[in-house]
């Protein structure tokens, strides 16, 4: 698929519906897009490859879109490989082609690419250096750990587009079209949750910049309403509340548990909560459950004892909250057990390591099925959640 951006700058990226886990764990019912694009000047620049299962068409697109041209410049702003899986192949199609990247970029391409020989085709930048092709100049700006170290992204100032590598990239193929902020909160969180300060750091240097397009490496290239984009990620990078509500997120084995969560979102929902949701750890998408932990400014954990800690769905959300970091929330717990409940001891240790999360009491313990007795219990929690 080649299509015009700007007069110069044509999209050569590709879509995947095929793939059915991102990373291997992130499920993508409407696919994923492998974004990159020729710079077309008196000299070329392709921006970034694609992942190796989609090279060949790939290379058509390239194909298609120089004509008779030669490519000059090969720009590596990431080099995970679902953007690098095709260097390669260009490198050895065009023996011409220059690689523009990190120094830290630069000495990992031997680590993906080990036969072959990258000796005088490399061009290391720093921040800030500029690469001019005649008409566009290109100024790279570091960014490591968005979400790797090695991350670099480009801003064109001829045509003010900021190709933001994996930054303001989502979830789903190009040609389904659908709503963009969910998929982008599920993609952000997910990918780069845990670095928020990197983030915050790249906002501050895009902020000096006249951007009119971001162009990500998955996801739709971003051409109005910039200040939502930018807004959302300022948001989402500073752990601040996107949506106030409560998130009710429980692991039940038999079902016990999944009620007395049921019935505090029901109760809170009377109280005047402005949102309530209930995810179901054992069968709903663990990326979206952390999505929500993290736009919501309120989280319930609900989970049966198991073993002797906590049934495994609620241990697995937990760790993955503390790696993706969770932090500055109002967090109640409900445990059940039949003979030892534990649940709560865990859960209460595993949100105790997370920075600024604020515990409230009490935390409501069930015995084997919730009673009536136990709404009191739901009922003084939920005014905890609720309270200021």
């Amino acid at each position: 698929m080649v299509r015009n951006i700007t007069s110069d700058i044509k999209y050569i990226g590709v879509d995947d519906t095929d793939l059915d886990l991102f990373e291997s764990q992130y499920i993508i019912p409407n696919g994923i897009s492998y974004n990159s694009f020729i710079i077309d000047d008196e000299k070329i620049a392709i921006m970034d490859t694609v992942d190796g299962r989609k090279c060949d068409e790939w290379l058509a697109n390239l194909a298609e879109a120089l004509g008779e041209r030669q490519p000059d410049f090969l720009v590596v702003q990431h080099m995970e490989p679902d953007h690098a899986g095709c260097i390669e192949a260009v490198m050895e199609r065009y023996p011409d082609l220059q690689i523009v990247a990190t120094a830290r970029a630069v000495q990992m391409l031997p680590q993906f690419f080990e036969e072959f020989d990258f000796e005088g085709r490399t061009i290391a930048v720093k921040e800030s250096e500029s690469l001019s092709l005649g008409r566009h100049t290109l100024q790279f700006f570091t960014a490591p750990m968005v979400h790797w170290p090695e991350v670099m992204v480009t801003y064109d100032a001829t045509d003010k587009v900021l190709f933001s590598a994996d930054g303001f990239g989502k979830f789903g193929a190009l040609s389904h079209e659908e709503e963009w902020a969910c998929e982008a909160r599920r993609y952000y969180f997910n990918i780069c949750g845990k670095y928020g300060a990197p983030v915050q750091a790249l906002l501050k240097k895009a902020a000096t910049l006249d951007i009119e397009i971001i162009a990500p490496l998955h996801g739709p290239i971003l051409t109005e309403n910039l200040g939502y984009y930018i807004g959302l990620y300022d948001t989402w990078s500073r752990y601040d509340v996107e949506t106030e509500g409560v998130f009710i997120a429980c692991a039940s084995i038999h079902g016990g548990t999944l009620a007395a969560a049921e019935l505090l979102a029901e109760i809170l929902r009377e109280k005047g909560a402005p949102k309530v949701s209930v995810a179901d750890l054992s069968r709903d998408d663990m990326a979206e459950a952390i999505e929500d932990a993290f736009r919501m400014s309120r989280l319930v954990v609900a989970a049966a004892s198991y073993d002797g800690g906590v049934f495994p769905p609620m241990h697995d959300f937990l760790h993955h909250l503390q790696i993706k970091g969770y932090q500055r929330r109002k967090v109640g717990i409900i445990e059940n057990g039949s003979w030892a409940p534990c649940a709560g001891r865990v859960m209460h240790e595993m949100l105790s390591q997370m920075k600024q999360v604020e515990i409230v009491e009490p935390t409501v313990t069930l015995w084997s099925r919730m009673k009536r007795a136990d709404r009191a219990a739901l009922e003084t929690l939920a005014d905890a959640l609720l309270a200021e």
